[in-house]
């Protein structure tokens, strides 16, 4: 049993590590076909005004609502945390601890989305100040 678990959770990290990998590969291939496109127009000796260049490197951009970016984030966090405890009550038929295991998961991951959420309530307090300092300097 003790190998089986040790596979499990392997596995798991692994498939973890495989979806971030793929979103930044994803990133970058998105990156490099907007650069090409790009080039391709200048190669060909078209005008490129800077709306264009905006708008097709803008979507590469860090997200400028972070703040409710890790809002929604939290809150989707903070759900899966009963669901990880009602999935834990099913199968504590199988053994009695395992409810036990997954209500301290289901915990900490509510306390993990509780932080995220307020990451975002704080990244959204600091966008604000940081624009009213941006204008009351203009």
């Amino acid at each position: 049993m003790g190998s089986m678990t040790g596979l499990a959770a392997f596995g798991f990290w692994m498939f973890i590590a495989a979806v971030v990998v793929t979103g930044i590969w994803s990133d970058i291939r998105k990156r490099e076909s907007q650069q090409e496109t790009l080039r391709r127009i200048v190669e060909s000796g078209q005008h490129l005004d800077a709306a264009l260049v905006e708008k097709m490197l803008g979507s590469v951009k860090a997200s400028s609502n972070a703040d409710r970016d890790l809002k929604v984030s939290g809150i989707i966090t903070m759900f899966a945390a009963p669901g990880l405890a009602i999935f834990g009550y099913f199968l504590s038929s199988y053994n009695s601890k395992i409810q036990q295991i997954f209500i301290g998961i289901a915990v900490l991951v509510g306390i993990v989305g509780i932080g995220i959420y307020f990451a975002g309530v704080m990244a959204g307090r600091w966008r604000e100040q940081d624009q009213d300092q941006n204008r009351n300097r203009v």
